[in-house]
C-alpha cells in the first residue's frame, strides 16, 4: 500500500478537535489520492486503487484500462474532471490495473505465463469480495471493455450499468495474430499498440497526446509486461452476443472514425436496444475519455440518471428508473446517439 503524506500549511478545519481533524483529511485522502491495494486472487495479484470508502449502499464504479495505458493515464483525466465532482463525491471507485500494468510494477521474468483475457475478468469477483463490493458499475477500455464484458457475462448479479469504449467482441485473424506473435521489436509493438489506440487522423498528425504515449509507451521499464498484455488481447476469444446478453443497462461509446468504430456499431446492432445506448463522439479520436472528458462526463450522468439515480445520485428505487433511452434521448450536445428503441446506427 502506498503511504501518502499530506501537510498543511493551515488547518483543515480550524477549532475542531484533532480527532475530527484527522478524519477530515483522511477522507479527502480516500476521496481524491486514493487508497492503493494488492489483492490475491485466483490467477495473481491485481493492484487496485479505491477511491472513496467501501462502506456505501450504491454500486461502486469498477474502471479497467486498455492496453498500453494504466489505470491513471487512461482514467485520471476523466475522474479530475470539473465536471466530474458530483459523481466522484458521490460514488466510490475501484481502478483495477490489468496484472503488471500499474505505474513502477516490476517487469515479468522471460517465459511467465500472462493470464489471458477470460481468467483476468475471473480475478475480479476477488476484488469486489475484498471491499465488500454488493455491485459495481463498471467503466472499461478496449481491453478492458472485452474484460468487463466477460465478468458481466459471468456475473450478472454483480454488475447494475456497464460503461464499454471501444469494445471489439470478435477475436483476431489468424494472420493478424501470427504477425502479432512474431513481433518482437521494442518499436513494432509500440506502433501496433499505437494504432490500437488511436485512430488514423491522430496518427498522421502524430500530435502531442500520441508523441507522449509513444515515449512512455516505448520507454517503460516494464515493457515485457505491456507485450505480455497486449499478445493476450490479441489472442482473446470471440464474445458471442446478443439481445439477451446483458441483463444491465449498457452505453456503448467510440469516437467517430476510432479504430474500433465498425466494431462497436455491430455490437450495438446485436443488442438490446430498450436497454442500450450507443455514443458517437466527433472529434473524440480513438480514446474519447481523454480527449473529450466534457461530453463523456455529461453522458455518464444520463446513464447514471437512467439507471434510477437522481442528480444528487440517491439510491433509485423502482418508481424512479426509467428507460435509458428517454435518458440518452434527452442528451443533444453530444456530436451523434444512435440508440433508442425506434433505431440503431
Amino acid at each position: 500500500m502506498q503511504e501518502i503524506t499530506i501537510t498543511e500549511e493551515n488547518p483543515l478545519l480550524p477549532g475542531l478537535p484533532d480527532s475530527v481533524k484527522e478524519a477530515e483529511v483522511a477522507a479527502h485522502i480516500l476521496l481524491y489520492h486514493g487508497q492503493e491495494h494488492s489483492i490475491e486472487t485466483p490467477h495473481g495479484v491485481l493492484h487496485v486503487t479505491l477511491y472513496g470508502t467501501s462502506n456505501t449502499r450504491r454500486p461502486a464504479i469498477l474502471t479497467i484500462h486498455d492496453v498500453g495505458l494504466d489505470s491513471k493515464s487512461c482514467f485520471s483525466p476523466l475522474f479530475e474532471f470539473d465536471e466530474m465532482e458530483e459523481i466522484v463525491k458521490n460514488f466510490t471507485r475501484v481502478h483495477i490495473d490489468a496484472p503488471g500494468q500499474e505505474d513502477g510494477a516490476a517487469a515479468y521474468p522471460m517465459g511467465y505465463q500472462y493470464p489471458s483475457m477470460d481468467q483476468i475478468a475471473e480475478m475480479i469477483p476477488a476484488v469486489l469480495t475484498y471491499f465488500d463490493f454488493r455491485s459495481v458499475i463498471g467503466i472499461g477500455v478496449g481491453a478492458g471493455a472485452y474484460i468487463l464484458s466477460r465478468f458481466t457475462m459471468a456475473n450478472p448479479a454483480l454488475v447494475d450499468g456497464l460503461v464499454l469504449i471501444n469494445i471489439d467482441p470478435k477475436t483476431k485473424g489468424w494472420m493478424e495474430k501470427t504477425f502479432n506473435m512474431c513481433a518482437s521489436l521494442i518499436s513494432l509493438i509500440t506502433e501496433q499498440i499505437l494504432n490500437h489506440l488511436f485512430s488514423q487522423e491522430e496518427m498522421s498528425a502524430n500530435g502531442d497526446l500520441v508523441k507522449s504515449h509513444r515515449e512512455r509507451i516505448a520507454k517503460a521499464p516494464n515493457f515485457i509486461n505491456i507485450e505480455l498484455f497486449w499478445k493476450s488481447y490479441n489472442s482473446h476469444k470471440e464474445l458471442v452476443i446478443d439481445c439477451n446478453t446483458f441483463k444491465c443497462p449498457v452505453m456503448l461509446v467510440v469516437g467517430d472514425q476510432a479504430p474500433h468504430e465498425e466494431a462497436t456499431v455491430k455490437c450495438n446492432s446485436k443488442l438490446d436496444p430498450t436497454t442500450t445506448a450507443l455514443v458517437k463522439m466527433a472529434d473524440a479520436g480513438g480514446l474519447p475519455q481523454l480527449t473529450q472528458p466534457s461530453k463523456l462526463t455529461e453522458a455518464f450522468k444520463y446513464f447514471i440518471q437512467g439507471m434510477g439515480y437522481t442528480s444528487e445520485f440517491t439510491m433509485p428505487d423502482t418508481n424512479s428508473r426509467c428507460s435509458l433511452t428517454s435518458v440518452i434521448s434527452q442528451f443533444q450536445p453530444l456530436s451523434a446517439i444512435n440508440a433508442s428503441l425506434g433505431g440503431r446506427a
